[in-house]
């Protein structure tokens, strides 16, 4: 099947009546799950262990997600390696850094086809780069981040550190044979970029080339950072006898489970799993409470500052774009 009618098929409207089904039917189920939830759970208990927080605890994670956003903002510089002849000479590293932190700051809280994709086409194509180029940049992104996901989660999952409730379909050797492709997969990408790296390759009548195997390590590097920082945040928040593997394993695990679900933000599926493998371990208050703390500090503390920035972004556009008016007519002694 070719690529317009895979296109076809996946937009017939008997397919996408189905997709918003079951799109509703989860909603549903989690706003239950939640809504469930809630009525057992101690509200004063959880703000009495929101005021406790320490604010060097807050203050903490506050800089370990600051540390977040900017390490998953320089995904978008590999780019300049990888397409430096249509990137590099366009576009400060500023600039693209404060792009790549609006696409992050609202892809986490309104969901990827928003934030991910909407905000880096509305964004790159004002600094004057073209479709294909952004399509490129954002498929390197999305390589990035996973690439170092699939070596802590594929890591995690085949070493049995997650040991699932009885009931989940899924199953701990199923995870773990889930881990163990994972692995398979990223060391399968190292190894073509090794090899392949130089040659132009064609997908569906798309033409790319792979990374270089240095920029490839770089890619998983950077990237197991970020979600190592993301884990750490939440590690903070919890009470200290908490290891932080287990915080690790079990954050690892809810992100899959999010994307999977694409919830914006994994809204009650980060919970669910929280609770689910750490419920017997933590009061379920402080869970609650480290969990809300962490949504205030990583989801919606960043959003002032991505919306200031890409207010900066359009502001900067329109006057690059009202110079690049008024200069001809300055020269054919035209008035202003």
């Amino acid at each position: 099947m070719d690529d317009h009618g895979h296109r076809g098929f996946a937009q017939h409207p008997h397919w996408r009546r189905l997709g918003q089904l079951l799109t509703l039917v989860f909603f549903a189920l989690v706003v239950g799950m939640i809504a469930t939830r809630a009525r057992t759970i101690a509200w004063d208990q959880v703000g009495e262990s929101l005021r406790g927080m320490p604010v060097s605890t807050l203050l903490a994670a506050a800089g370990l997600a600051l540390a977040s956003y900017a390490i998953y903002a320089a995904f978008d510089w590999f780019a300049r390696s990888y397409l430096p002849d249509t990137l590099g000479a366009r576009m400060s590293r500023p600039r693209q850094f404060a792009i790549a932190w609006v696409s992050y700051a609202f892809n986490l809280n309104l969901g990827s086809l928003i934030g991910s994709v909407g905000f880096r086409y509305r964004l790159y194509s004002r600094s004057g780069v073209e479709a294909q180029t952004i399509a490129r940049i954002i498929a390197l992104s999305l390589v990035t981040n996973w690439s170092g996901y699939f070596l802590l989660g594929g890591t995690v999952f085949a070493l049995r550190c997650v040991r699932l409730p009885e009931g989940w379909e899924l199953g701990t050797t199923g995870l773990q044979l889930l881990g163990v492709g994972m692995l398979a997969l990223l060391s399968a990408y190292v190894a073509l970029c090794a090899r392949w790296h130089d040659r132009t390759l064609s997908l569906r009548g798309h033409e790319f080339r792979l990374p270089t195997l240095r920029l490839a390590c770089a890619q998983i590097t950077l990237s197991s950072l970020n979600w190592l920082a993301i884990a750490t945040t939440i590690w903070v928040l919890l009470p200290e006898h908490v290891g932080f593997a287990a915080v690790l394993s079990v954050f690892l695990l809810s992100s899959v489970a999010g994307a999977v679900t694409h919830v914006p933000g994994g809204i009650g599926v980060l919970e669910a799993v929280f609770f689910a493998l750490l419920g017997s371990r933590v009061a379920e208050h402080d869970l609650l409470a480290a969990l809300l703390a962490f949504r205030g500090v990583y989801y919606i503390g960043p959003l002032a500052p991505g919306f200031l920035l890409y207010l900066w972004i359009e502001l900067r556009g329109r006057r690059g774009s009202a110079r690049r008016l008024r200069t001809p007519r300055r020269l054919s002694g035209a008035g202003p």
